[in-house]
């Protein structure tokens, strides 16, 4: 696996939907080269086993999955970001060695994952919910996480599978996807790296 950074190509597909975010141009540029600047989590080294490892800022997450107790196996996080006050994380309790991706978690654990995932996100946005999973190029931390929030209508492109229930949610491997409900069933767009910007900041 490469560890440049992402390629132009990462950002062509959501430029559009990074522009009704960042009406001043020269704040597009700003965020797109600071993504490019800070995400390459190829080069992970967190390991539980080492503290020293664990310091690095790509482990941030994976520190606090560790300051959780062993049972549920997931936790929720509100965003410290101040561009993100209004989003939610969601983690995977248990620790892992290095890169670590939902599609290391086992078929049951990804289940519940996304069933909580999808409860978490209705209680906190009714039918307005959106969920967003970042491509391994663009992401910033070593510990999986999706992103709750509030969905923008404005983001629904055509790139998506329909399902009826959580355990048909494709394993992302690499890239990254966004869920979001129509008609009591989901939306489920992959084939993209930035996917958190469909979300309400």
């Amino acid at each position: 696996m490469r560890s440049s950074s992402p390629a132009p190509s990462a950002f062509i597909g959501v430029h559009r939907r990074l522009r009704t975010l960042f009406r001043d141009p020269r704040a597009l540029l700003f965020f797109l080269a600071a993504v490019a600047a800070e995400a390459d989590i190829t080069g992970c080294a967190c390991d539980p086993a080492d503290p020293a490892s664990m310091e690095a800022r790509l482990c941030s997450l994976s520190r606090e999955a560790a300051k959780q107790p062993p049972e549920p196996g997931y936790f929720f996080l509100k965003d410290i970001s101040p561009r993100k006050q209004k989003r939610t994380l969601m983690l995977p309790r248990r620790l892992e060695k290095g890169v670590y991706r939902l599609s290391d978690l086992t078929p049951k654990e990804r289940l519940e994952f996304w069933t909580e995932a999808i409860r978490k996100a209705e209680e906190l946005w009714g039918d307005d919910w959106g969920l967003a999973v970042n491509g391994d190029k663009v992401r910033t931390q070593c510990h999986p996480h999706i992103h709750i929030g509030k969905f923008l209508k404005a983001s629904e492109k055509n790139n998506f599978i329909v399902i009826n229930h959580p355990r048909q949610i494709p394993v992302p491997k690499g890239d990254g996807l966004w869920i979001h409900p129509v008609d009591k069933r989901l939306h489920v767009h992959t084939g993209e790296q930035i996917c958190e910007t469909v979300l309400l900041r």
